[in-house]
């Protein structure tokens, strides 16, 4: 069996100890928005959610073309577990994207052009994870699935931009739209935000390293059954 790592024990309780703090920045020492009220303190989960989950499917581009280069299958290690995890973290940015919009827009969805590029986007990202258990052989699995992480990414991009390219209701996080509609936040809002997002940061770093160390543990298990398949 495998020992973690100290490194990733300390990075472990380095995540926990941020995330508490994150979260007695946002409940407890930044204060309610003048129009939205309590809800808005879903935001900084929110933003810091959609942040995690474009980045990991980057990190999956990225991974997926260091294995057509290099063929290292730790590679496709790394472009696996990201996009794992970033399917986990754009659907929580739906779902706190969902409890915001219910008392600010009067329901839990509708098909604005930046939630249905999300929602495409992670429909792209669940077909990939549908063409890796459709392949059995290890190295095709692996070229196929690199190939779909690089083409994939472009809808990545075209979901942060969403609202700069078409008429949305979607606030502007980072800058202001044309229409007025970026949000309006004091220093604290703006300090809890980038400490959130910074944390969740850290928090996809952790769950990627121990994502990596599950694929390199269940490669070992399937080559060990394999030779004991051939054995009998």
């Amino acid at each position: 069996m495998m020992k973690q790592s100290k490194w990733l024990t300390v990075l472990d309780v380095i995540t926990g100890l941020l995330f508490l703090t994150a979260l007695c920045l946002v409940f407890f020492f930044t204060p309610e928005d003048a129009m939205m009220g309590a809800v808005q303190k879903v935001f900084y989960f929110h933003v810091s959610s959609a942040w995690v989950g474009m980045l990991a499917f980057f990190l999956s581009a990225i991974s997926g073309a260091g294995y057509l280069i290099k063929h290292n299958r730790i590679w496709d290690h790394v472009s696996e577990s990201a996009v794992e995890i970033g399917l986990v973290f754009s659907v929580i940015g739906i779902i706190s994207g969902s409890i915001w919009a219910k008392p600010i827009w009067n329901t839990w969805w509708t098909w604005d052009p930046r939630l249905t590029t999300t929602a495409i986007m992670v429909l792209i990202y669940l077909a990939y994870r549908m063409l890796r258990s459709g392949v059995d052989d290890p190295d095709r699995k692996a070229r196929y699935a690199a190939i779909y992480a690089i083409v994939g990414f472009l809808s990545v991009p075209f979901t942060f931009f969403s609202i700069r390219l078409f008429r949305t209701i979607h606030p502007v996080v980072i800058g202001l739209s044309e229409s007025g509609g970026g949000l309006n936040m004091d220093t604290v809002m703006v300090r809890t935000l980038v400490f959130c997002l910074c944390t969740f940061t850290v928090l996809f770093c952790t769950f990627l390293w121990h994502r990596i160390n599950l694929a390199q543990l269940t490669e070992t298990v399937d080559e060990l059954r394999f030779m004991s398949e051939e054995d009998k």
